[in-house]
């Protein structure tokens, strides 16, 4: 036979005082989970990146990109309005100082210079006329001159002939006055002849330089119109490579347009773009090294542009008159320039996002294997490393990996 058992009545009764308790008990246990899985996050060894605090000396490297240039330039123009009738090079052709890059053509500079020939045929036939008109004056005066001297001539011996007559009574006093005096008129008209001989001389070769003058002008006018015809068949200048054509067949230019630009092939240097912030560090004379990617140029800071673009500064660098094969203008490269050598200091390789002359939190690992957070005084960036003025001693390993949003709730993490 079943015999029935009563229950028995259950010792806990929910009070509310005991209601409470149970809350506190709960809310105290998820505070110690939250508390303990917050100070405890495990991070991967393979996902993170460690190095360590070195000590020695540093140097201070600043690195750019930029291109090589020719430090030899020549902007070539239109000396005239011309049309582009060949172009016959384009760019990135090595050029001599005589290679034929455009041809243009005008036909109004052909005109000017068959006028100016013709100019000057004109004054040169002048030039031949007057020495002609010359010679003729000078030979009628020589003609008279040999007439009277020949009348000189025989009136002389007409005087000796009579002088002694005179003294026989056979002419007579005055014949022989008369003889004189015609003797001594003769005389004087050959001197003046003379005379006036000489300064037609002068005159006649004053009137030849004055058209020889004329002549040299007109010569001069013909020389520069078939110049400026001549700049119509552009030419390089010197020897180096064509950079940049800026003109197109049938194209019409202005006197003074652009046509091309010719750098030199040997004498480059070496334009580089740095940060704004790290600019300051640079000074004339510093060692750079120029990576083109196949070859290593070392080369000497020569200027500093003074202007910021793009919060970035052009450095130009000087680079040796001897370069690779690798070294052509306008090849994209990248730069390293020395700025200084610190001297036995501490130095880590750059955490992500650090930046010099502040303060940043790193995880430091210690001997457990985990990892807890720090805080580091940077100084100066050095290219990949960054040096530290405190916070870590040579040797200590710290997390270099961006893990800032961890360090603003975990002081302490775990590494698998």
């Amino acid at each position: 036979m079943d015999v029935a058992k009563a229950k028995k009545p259950s010792s806990f009764k929910p009070t509310p005082r005991n209601m409470l308790l149970g809350l506190i008990v709960v809310i105290c246990v998820l505070a110690y989970f939250a508390i303990s899985n917050g100070g405890t996050v495990s991070v991967d060894r393979e996902n993170i990146i460690v190095e360590s605090v070195q000590q020695g000396d540093l140097e201070v490297i600043i690195e750019g990109y930029g291109t090589l240039t020719s430090d030899k330039q020549q902007l070539i123009t239109s000396f005239s309005p011309a049309t582009v009738k060949e172009i016959v090079l384009k760019p990135g052709a090595q050029v001599s100082s005589n290679s034929v890059i455009v041809r243009l053509e005008n036909p109004e500079l052909v005109l000017q210079v068959e006028n100016a020939q013709q100019e000057l045929i004109q004054v040169q036939a002048n030039l031949r006329q007057l020495k002609l008109n010359n010679q003729r004056e000078i030979l009628n005066e020589s003609a008279n001159l040999a007439e009277i001297t020949a009348r000189f001539d025989t009136a002389a011996l007409k005087l000796i002939a009579e002088k002694k007559l005179v003294k026989q009574g056979i002419v007579s006093q005055l014949t022989f006055q008369q003889s004189a005096l015609d003797e001594k008129q003769l005389k004087q008209r050959i001197t003046i002849l003379k005379q006036r001989i000489a300064q037609l001389k002068l005159v006649h070769n004053e009137s030849v330089n004055i058209q020889l003058e004329r002549v040299k002008q007109q010569q001069g006018r013909l020389n520069i119109a078939e110049s400026r015809l001549d700049k119509l068949t552009v030419r390089a200048g010197f020897d180096g490579v064509l950079q940049r054509l800026s003109v197109e067949l049938g194209q019409s230019l202005a006197a003074g347009q652009e046509v091309a630009l010719i750098g030199s092939v040997t004498d480059l240097i070496a334009l580089i773009r740095v940060p704004q912030s790290q600019a300051q560090l640079i000074t004339i004379g510093k060692t750079a090294i120029i990576d083109t990617r196949r070859d290593k140029i070392e080369g000497t800071v020569s200027r500093i542009d003074p202007v910021v673009d793009n919060n970035t500064v052009e450095v130009e660098i000087s680079l040796p008159a001897s370069l690779p094969a690798s070294a052509r203008p306008q090849l994209s490269v990248d730069g390293v320039i020395i700025a200084d050598t610190l001297q036995n200091v501490r130095y880590i390789k750059r955490p992500a996002g650090a930046k010099s002359n502040t303060n940043v939190s790193l995880y430091k690992i210690n001997s457990q294997e985990n990892a807890i957070s720090q805080e580091l005084r940077f100084g100066v960036q050095a290219g990949q490393f960054i040096q530290i003025l405190s916070g870590a001693a040579a040797g200590e390993e710290f997390i270099i990996s961006d893990l800032s949003n961890l360090q603003a709730t975990n002081h302490l993490i775990s590494i698998n």
